[in-house]
């Protein structure tokens, strides 16, 4: 889905290519349980819906600018299978049904405390993790290392071309890591 089809305000969005690897790195199943941690304007739970017929996704954000961006956006897409949840992981998704996937685009210094939370309600839960910040990069390293847990790292640099005058330049985007670990051995 193009990025300029969502309803956007201040808040950070996942672009459209880091949200297509990302969505293929979660390894979705029709009925999956899907939680995006720290939704943003919702374009990875609201893309990612369309490939649940029976799921469900929770969009979790603790943000009011950001709920309201969510809300907005899953009725210009009709995404049914979208259930906002406002509130700071991991206390927002204590009561929640356990998931099969996550998605992590942000957790507000939580991350460790998250992941604990997600594989104790399903040690086989597919995990998804977005990072910008090396600290966090550093932080989830370390975290897979004391799990003992193998994970799948890459990086993604997007650039986008730019009209300037009569040419048109390149402008490279903020590289992006997406970790992905866990989940069924196969499909």
């Amino acid at each position: 889905m193009r990025d300029e089809w969502f309803v956007r305000g201040k808040v950070p969005m996942t672009k459209s290519e880091v949200r297509a690897v990302s969505i293929s790195k979660l390894e979705l199943k029709p009925d999956s349980i899907l939680y995006d941690v720290g939704a943003g304007t919702g374009s990875v739970a609201i893309e990612a819906s369309k490939f649940l017929t029976s799921g469900l996704v929770y969009a979790i954000e603790k943000k009011p600018e950001a709920v309201e961006l969510i809300e907005k956006n899953k009725e210009k897409f009709f995404a049914h299978r979208v259930e906002i949840v406002e509130g700071m992981a991991p206390e927002a998704i204590k009561d929640l049904k356990t998931p099969t996937h996550v998605f992590i685009g942000g957790t507000s210094g939580n991350l460790e405390e998250v992941l604990d939370l997600v594989l104790s309600k399903n040690d086989k839960t597919r995990i998804v993790v977005n990072v910008i910040a090396l600290e966090t990069l550093a932080q989830l390293v370390n975290w897979l290392k004391i799990k003992e847990l193998e994970a799948d790292f890459i990086q993604i640099q997007v650039s986008r071309g730019k009209a300037a005058g009569g040419y048109h330049l390149m402008m490279g985007q903020n590289p992006v890591s997406v970790i992905s670990f866990g989940g069924e051995e196969e499909y």
